[in-house]
């Protein structure tokens, strides 16, 4: 999808498209091991090596949002990806994040914050992250610098 069919789409539309586009995104780069889930497991990925992580997801919900250290986390994440041109955005449903990037058998407690990272060897690319990255973009024009994505329903 080019820029130009991104920008004529109506704002339902957009969220829509690109909540799919998300969940196909986190779904890939499970299936090719480029996922870091967790705020402090992310937080030594951007600090190790910022340069193999392509986007972030920040999630949050009801019983997180008036939790302080989390927004002082998000706060300091939103910086680090400001400042090394790394997408971001939020969505608000933690729980269906976390069905997304975790296992059946193993329960994520810290989905806050999803790290989408490039392997060394460039392999895995995804028509749908560029839509993503898109997507931000145009954010960013309209001065929404961490826009807001709903994950589609199961």
């Amino acid at each position: 999808m080019t820029l130009e069919e991104v920008l004529i789409q109506k704002p339902t539309e957009r969220a829509q498209c690109t909540g799919k586009a998300l969940e196909e995104v986190l779904v890939s780069a499970k299936d090719n091991d480029s996922l870091t889930v967790g705020v402090y497991e992310s937080a030594k990925v951007m600090n190790v090596d910022p340069d193999s992580v392509s986007f972030c997801v920040l999630a949050t919900d009801e019983e997180f949002e008036c939790d302080i250290a989390l927004q002082i986390h998000f706060t300091l994440i939103q910086s680090f990806c400001f400042d090394n041109d790394i997408s971001i955005v939020r969505v608000s449903d933690m729980q269906r994040l976390a069905e997304i990037v975790g296992d059946k058998a193993e329960q994520l407690e810290d989905a806050h914050c999803v790290l989408i990272t490039n392997p060394a060897d460039g392999s895995w690319e995804d028509p749908a992250l560029e839509k993503l990255h898109l997507f931000c973009e145009e954010s960013r024009r309209l001065n929404d610098w961490v826009p807001e994505i709903s994950l589609p329903e199961r």
